[in-house]
């Protein structure tokens, strides 16, 4: 990250919070579909105004597909941005659907890779297509569970393990914190509890790691499975 884009990030991050209603405990809009939006729309075209797009996947999602065959499975990359992580998983051998809330992030990562291999799709986590429902293999989320409200985690993770087929693996990667109380958001990191308590969707932790990405704060990385 250049001197450059980092100045202009601190910037955006700004005036991003100055329009952001649960800054200031306002949560009329729980799904936060309105600053999500606005986060794409007022960027233009810059990539550093979007506070989670570092034009490269996360630390984190790359080493785990070091050592983790994905190869030929079905994936879905969840609030996929711009599109970094997607084509991860896709240059690791997936089958890859990615989607975000944003009609705009979608038409913007299609523009940075013509030539992808991925599906991009406009979709909303709690009202998905149909045709997703234990659809995948493989389900990576990055990020979108911290957006949200704590309040909301249960129907997210429901969410998200609709997706999976009996037997498919969700990949969450998420800030984490080591009060159990609610705490001040956006963004809302994860406890040890949350994560635990994604279990209740007939996901079983199969593994948890507590890791600290460079010139990052200490993040979860959890690896579940669907029962059979």
């Amino acid at each position: 990250m250049t001197d450059d884009f980092a100045a202009r990030r601190a910037a955006a991050r700004q005036r991003l919070d100055a329009i952001d209603p649960a800054k200031s405990g306002k949560l009329d809009d729980p799904y936060r579909h309105d600053w999500f939006r606005a986060v794409y729309d007022l960027a233009e075209g810059d990539e550093a105004a979007v506070p989670w797009a570092d034009k490269q996947a996360h630390p984190l999602l790359r080493d785990w597909l070091d050592s983790r065959p994905i190869s030929n499975l079905r994936a879905l990359d969840v609030g996929c941005g711009l599109g970094d992580n997607a084509e991860a998983l896709a240059a690791a051998g997936a089958q890859t659907t990615a989607f975000d809330l944003s009609e705009d992030a979608i038409s913007w990562a299609k523009r940075r890779f013509p030539q992808s291999r991925v599906d991009y799709r406009a979709a909303d986590l709690f009202s998905p297509p149909a045709e997703w429902r234990q659809a995948f293999d493989f389900v990576h989320e990055c990020y979108t569970l911290q957006a949200l409200p704590n309040r909301l985690l249960p129907e997210a993770g429901g969410a998200l393990a609709s997706f999976l087929k009996p037997g498919g693996r969700l990949l969450v990667i998420a800030r984490s914190r080591p009060n159990p109380a609610a705490p001040d958001g956006p963004p809302w990191p994860l406890a040890r509890g949350d994560i635990e308590g994604l279990t209740a969707h007939g996901l079983i932790l199969e593994s948890l790691e507590e890791l600290a990405p460079p010139d990052e704060p200490a993040h979860w990385r959890a690896l579940y499975r669907r029962a059979a």
